[in-house]
Order: structure tokens, then sequence, then C-alpha cells
């Protein structure tokens, strides 16, 4: 089961922060090169703990949908979203905030996942998964970077509440 850890700094408040990493909008934004859509559950604001959304999108040049669901938060510094179905076997996804020096957050993401298909799915990650997965894992991480730093948060539903 490979584990992949990410680390960003971000410029903004942790509440922001938080917030913008369970927007569903956000998630939408920083995928568009996969058409990344919400089809079922929340399908736009905020997720919240023990909703679901269903994701549909071109990865690996197939159209997917997987479903995922949060299953722990602890406001302002950790939540968890797990798959309950899709083309994983399993996955995991944590996501960390810290405040650090200057009001700045330290986000970790820790996403850990099982492949379909025994040693085939075991291969897969090694030749081309593990690399396909953390680099859509930054580019997420980038445009909530941005977001929160150059205050496009403010246009997203879900939001307002920190105007």
């Amino acid at each position: 089961m490979p584990d992949l850890h990410l680390e960003t700094i971000i410029k903004a408040p942790l509440e922001i922060v938080f917030d913008l990493s369970r927007s569903i909008d956000l998630h939408i934004l920083s995928l568009e090169h996969t058409q990344e859509r919400a089809v079922a559950g929340r399908l736009t604001g905020l997720v919240e703990k023990g909703k679901t959304v269903t994701w549909r999108a071109k990865h690996l040049y197939v159209t997917q949908e997987l479903t995922s669901k949060i299953t722990d938060v602890e406001p302002y510094h950790f939540f968890a979203d797990e798959m309950e179905r899709g083309a994983f076997k399993e996955f995991r996804h944590e996501h960390h905030f810290t405040v650090i020096e200057n009001g700045h957050t330290f986000m970790r993401d820790i996403f850990s996942y099982t492949s379909p298909l025994g040693f085939l799915g075991v291969l897969a990650d090694k030749l081309f998964l593990e690399n396909y997965m953390t680099n859509l894992l930054k580019q997420r991480n980038l445009t909530l970077k941005r977001v929160a730093e150059n205050g496009q948060w403010k246009e997203l539903p879900g939001m307002e509440t920190h105007l």
C-alpha cells in the first residue's frame, strides 16, 4: 500500500486553508484538466463529516467515477476522506493543518491507497500510478495555495463565513 506524503506552506489563515481543502468547488477548479465534476452526493460548497461526493473525471484516458466519504474531522486541524466506491481497492486521504510563523499554515497530506489486481496493481503503482497520484495531489495543492493567497477563495461557495 503506497503512502504519498506532501507538505505545503500557505500564506493564509488556518481556517481558510482548512475550508478550502473541503471545498468541492476548489477541487473541481484544481483538476480542470481531468474534467472533474461532482455528480452525486454533495455537489458544491464544503463537504462535512459523514457526507459523500461522487466524482466523475478522466484519469489515464479513462472516464471513471469514485465516491468518497468524509470519515473523520477535527475542525481546523484534521480531516480524512475514504473511498467508498471506485477504481482503487481502497484509499484514505488524511489532511493535517498547523499554524506556523506569521500566521501561515503548514498543510500535510497523507494519501494511502491499494490498487486492485494484486501483483498487477503493485506493478502499476511502481511503473506509473504513484507518480500520477503524486502529481495530481501537487496540482491540487498548488491551486489551493494560489486561491488562498490571492483572495480568490472569497468567490467560492461555502467560504462566505470567512468574509
